[in-house]
């Protein structure tokens, strides 16, 4: 069974930095795609960015530049590194499997807070 547990939520000021984990289980984080998502109170849900097979990244344009997706495959974890934080950034973030198959998101970690605030 697959299973994506985040971690590395927190509080942080504008400007500040935080690393968000997706440690995966049930599958291999190098042989599909894993995507980050937010939600922000009163907000849909919105694609931030994503990292395939070939470690090509994508990332919604309110965050390029400052966003960063890599993967570790030894630990078989994804992280989002978040520089330059905005008070706009606070959500819950979520990690997501997207099936290579399906091109579906079909497995959601359980999300974790990011609060920008000063």
């Amino acid at each position: 069974q697959v299973q994506l547990v985040e971690s590395g939520g927190g509080l942080v000021q504008p400007g500040g930095s935080l690393r968000l984990s997706c440690a995966a289980s049930g599958r291999t984080v190098s042989t599909d795609t894993t995507g980050w998502f937010r939600q922000a109170p009163g907000k849909e849900r919105e694609f931030v960015g994503s990292i395939n097979w070939l470690r090509v990244t994508l990332y919604v344009d309110s965050v390029k530049g400052r966003f960063t997706i890599s993967r570790d495959d030894t630990k078989n974890t994804v992280y989002l590194q978040m520089n330059s934080l905005k008070l706009e950034d606070t959500a819950v973030y979520y990690c997501v499997r997207r099936n290579r198959a399906s091109q579906k998101w079909d497995y959601w970690g359980q999300g974790t807070q990011v609060t920008v605030s000063s």
